[in-house]
């Protein structure tokens, strides 16, 4: 099968498409035959190498975690999902190897739901790892009815879907950090927005009004955000963040995307609602997956980025 690969660590040039043998279906597994796949900031960590000492790597590396597809084939064991069955998912596996930058693969049902026939396959794409992420991280902070929520890089790839799924939870109001451009955006979201920068927590407290602080704090930036966080959240427990592990110190929560199927079905039961709509900026064909990965590399992408099949 024709898969974008790696051989080294490196920048995006050591992404290359390759032809590699097809994937070995386990009797837990199903064959997905990709559509299309959500490439996300962790795909670039992993191409860098910045994950070696969390994760086990092995080359060649298919990077990927986020696919959208058909079934194809099923394991004896598998009883949920038959091919033809459209299903999504947030395939990281215990070792780095056999991601979702190619034409097939391996699906584990951990990380599976069928596909929310809302969404195209490019958006469905580009749904799990960063719904998934917001969800269990709102989750984290213990969300609760008529809960203000603070969520910084807004119209991010996570941070639009953190601010649906706040205002699903139950949250009274979303304020939303993110450049003037985005302002809009988020307000057809359902978020209050607010410029980043220099005088946020100012801004941030004046929009709140009473105390100035907010019940909820989630950092997708770090640095100077997390500062923010902890300046602007009324219970430093409920302040969380999926880039900075010191938010712990501070007396937060940090938290790293999970495989959950039953939090997959929540998502795609929202969508189907009409409470979830995923952007995607732009997609590219799977030979251009080294563009993609430079495009997110340059910041300021609105939603997800979706390479396809």
């Amino acid at each position: 099968m024709k898969a974008v690969a790696q051989n080294a660590f490196g920048d995006a040039d050591v992404l290359s498409l390759q032809e590699l043998p097809e994937p070995l279906v386990g009797p837990d597994q199903v064959l997905v035959e990709v559509r299309a796949a959500g490439v996300n900031p962790v795909d670039l960590l992993v191409r860098a190498g910045y994950l070696q000492t969390a994760l086990p790597h092995h080359f060649p590396l298919i990077p990927g975690w986020d696919v959208a597809g058909v079934v194809i084939a099923a394991g004896p064991a598998v009883a949920d999902y038959a091919p033809g069955d459209e299903v999504y998912g947030y395939q990281r596996k215990d070792d780095v190897q056999h991601g979702t930058y190619a034409e097939r693969v391996a699906g584990t049902e951990r990380g599976l739901a069928h596909k929310p026939t809302s969404l195209s396959f490019e958006e469905a794409a580009g749904l799990p790892l960063a719904g998934l992420t917001a969800l269990q991280s709102l989750h984290a902070a213990g969300i609760r009815e008529g809960d203000t929520v603070l969520v910084h890089a807004a119209a991010g790839g996570v941070g639009h879907l953190a601010v649906q799924i706040a205002r699903a939870l139950g949250a009274s109001r979303v304020i939303g950090t993110a450049s003037e451009r985005n302002h809009e955006f988020l307000r057809s979201l359902g978020a209050e927005p607010v410029t980043y920068g220099d005088g946020l927590v100012e801004r941030v407290a004046e929009l709140v009004g009473g105390d100035g602080r907010v019940d909820i704090a989630f950092d997708c930036v770090g640095g100077s955000a997390l500062e923010a966080s902890t300046a602007l959240v009324r219970d430093p427990a409920r302040s969380v963040s999926i880039v900075d592990a010191n938010v712990r110190e501070l007396g937060g929560k940090y938290t790293f995307c999970k495989p959950n199927s039953l939090d997959l079905r929540w998502l795609a039961q929202l969508a189907d609602a009409g409470g979830l709509r995923v952007e995607v900026q732009q997609t590219f064909a799977l030979a251009q997956a080294a563009d993609a990965h430079r495009l997110l590399e340059g910041g300021h992408v609105r939603g997800k980025v979706v390479l396809t099949v």
